[in-house]
């Protein structure tokens, strides 16, 4: 009879290091996906305040920012657990690893509930329903942002109100009339000569002007003569 070969033991070290890398791997995909839902609500957040309904464009962008905080904060907190994780000391922070590992499974699990692009869209709606909505999440946000967090929101509305400005500015431009590209010609009263009207148009027609009235002067001379 041959003798059975044991199975190595998988211990809780391995099932850490494991579990490490499949969210890792997980964040990877949610951080190229979540991409297309970060493009759009800043799109609405545009569409709303082209509109003047500031209100609803600071709930694109708070929902925004929470999205991109879940991702930076999945992804540090993976990189430090990969460091504990590391450590010959594993078995002395084992639980407070697995921990961490738990709560990085369940910020995943948020993040793949934020990439639904139907959701974003309900930030467009008219309906009552999506009314509802867009209220609910923005005092669910307002609650879950910190101070920093809600600093970055508002100075991208400011970024973006700007922006709006800058692309008006050329419209109202475009409408004003433009002035004349020379003025009018006017014709000379009577019993005056056209001399005078030449010279306080043209410097250079006037000194032309000039230099000939001698001659004609002295012609009326003779003539009278």
């Amino acid at each position: 009879m041959g003798s059975s070969q044991s199975t190595p033991k998988v211990t809780a070290h391995d099932r850490a290091i494991l579990d490490l890398k499949l969210q890792r791997d997980k964040l990877k995909q949610y951080q190229k996906k979540i991409q297309v839902v970060l493009d759009r609500e800043h799109e609405i957040a545009k569409a709303h305040l082209a509109t003047g309904q500031k209100d609803r464009a600071v709930i694109a962008l708070r929902r925004r920012k929470y999205q991109q905080s879940l991702l930076l904060k999945t992804d540090s907190q993976l990189e430090n657990l990969e460091q504990l994780v590391s450590t010959i000391e594993f078995s002395l922070i084992e639980v407070s690893v697995l921990h961490g590992l738990k709560q990085g499974n369940e910020v995943l699990q948020e993040i793949h509930r934020e990439m639904s692009i139907e959701s974003v869209e309900k930030l467009m709606d008219e309906t009552q329903e999506a009314r509802e909505y867009q209220r609910e999440i923005g005092d669910l946000l307002a609650n879950r942002l910190t101070n920093d967090e809600e600093g970055a929101v508002q100075e991208e509305l400011r970024a973006l109100q700007a922006e709006a400005l800058g692309q008006a500015e050329p419209e109202v431009r475009m409408d004003l009339p433009s002035p004349p590209s020379s003025l009018p010609l006017l014709s000379p009263p009577e019993g005056q000569g056209s001399s005078r009207l030449l010279r306080s148009r043209d410097p250079h027609i006037s000194a032309e002007v000039q230099q000939t009235s001698p001659t004609t002067n002295r012609e009326q001379v003779a003539m009278l003569g």
